[in-house]
């Protein structure tokens, strides 16, 4: 019988209703899901439950959640074989890329799930999120950061959030589901990663200052000077298209060329959820390319904001981590 480690985070899974909203509740939580019999049938595998401390909506969560779920989970690594990790859905994906990067050699299912409805409310989608989210991990199937959502498991750092009440929240734009689950789960084994051949580690972000800047009609890129020039260590520019930008003046040419703007890391997303960027399909993106843009190529812009903060935390070398923000390391982007 395998052995899964569900880690409690918050969001509206474990959340019960109060004058202010729904709110996280570890103590309802704990005493609903102890009770819940279908999480003590025969094809369901062990179980344990940690809680983090303090349990938070996930617009709460930054850098600092992401280490203590990383520490719990390299800290039981060796005594389980697969983890489920509850968390809000604003922010799953966001955790999700994060975990990718900071587990290193993963050869276990790290599954993350919640619902958009409290699990102990009439028609929660919290229950199969979770039973489905328990046999994927205890499989012994995946060996990489998922998401587990509306029927749907998908890789982790392809992930983004797609629908604020739908229950299939989530959507994979650029890469296949690596399972679906109807009356049976089917495994897409051509999507997974294959097993790590490096040892396992679990590696700390530091919390580095980092931006997103949306590319909007108009835009004064003077306006964001001191994003480029030293404030920010790296920001993701979500553009156009295949990688467009409105900058007919050379405005952002300027600015980047400023004292201290060659420490700031800039990795071009596109504001389509589907394809990939390319600097060189327009004249207006190869205003980005004479600035040493990185290319993000497929990247969503949560992977490439988790991805910079592993760079950063991992290499202190600026032209390395420009080189690296286009390469493949987990699966997050096709080269």
């Amino acid at each position: 019988m395998s052995r899964v480690l569900i880690i409690h985070t918050g969001g509206t899974i474990g959340m019960t209703r109060t004058e202010r909203g729904y709110e996280p509740n570890g103590e309802f939580f704990r005493s609903a899901i102890y009770g819940l019999s279908d999480l003590k049938a025969a094809d369901i595998p062990q179980w344990d439950l940690v809680e983090t401390e303090p349990l938070l909506d996930s617009s709460r969560m930054s850098v600092h959640e992401w280490n203590k779920i990383g520490k719990i989970i390299a800290d039981s690594y060796e005594d389980y074989d697969g983890f489920v990790v509850l968390h809000g859905t604003d922010t799953m994906a966001y955790t999700a890329s994060a975990m990718s990067f900071m587990l290193c050699g993963l050869d276990k299912p790290v599954i993350l799930t919640g619902s958009q409805i409290p699990l102990f409310e009439t028609r929660s989608d919290g229950r199969d999120n979770l039973i489905t989210s328990l046999m994927i991990a205890g499989s012994g199937r995946v060996h990489e950061v998922c998401i587990y959502f509306g029927g749907l498991l998908l890789r982790g750092n392809r992930t983004m959030k797609y629908s604020a009440d739908g229950m299939q929240a989530f959507t994979s734009p650029n890469y296949p589901p690596l399972a679906t689950a109807g009356i049976s789960i089917q495994y897409n084994e051509a999507a997974m990663r294959k097993r790590e051949e490096e040892p396992f580690r679990s590696v700390q972000l530091r919390e580095v200052p980092i931006g997103v800047l949306k590319v909007f009609p108009g835009i004064r890129f003077e306006h964001f000077r001191p994003m480029f020039t030293g404030a920010l260590r790296g920001v993701v520019l979500e553009t156009f298209g295949s990688g467009n930008i409105p900058d007919d003046n050379s405005v952002l040419a300027s600015i980047t060329a400023e004292k201290n703007a060659e420490r700031t890391v800039t990795v071009v997303c596109s504001q389509c959820p589907q394809g990939t960027v390319n600097m060189s399909a327009y004249e207006a993106g190869s205003m980005l390319r004479q600035i040493g843009a990185s290319n993000g190529r497929d990247m969503t812009t949560e992977a490439a904001v988790a991805k910079m903060y592993y760079l950063f935390s991992t290499c202190d070398d600026v032209d390395v981590i420009k080189d690296m923000i286009g390469k493949d390391l987990r699966g997050e982007l096709t080269e």
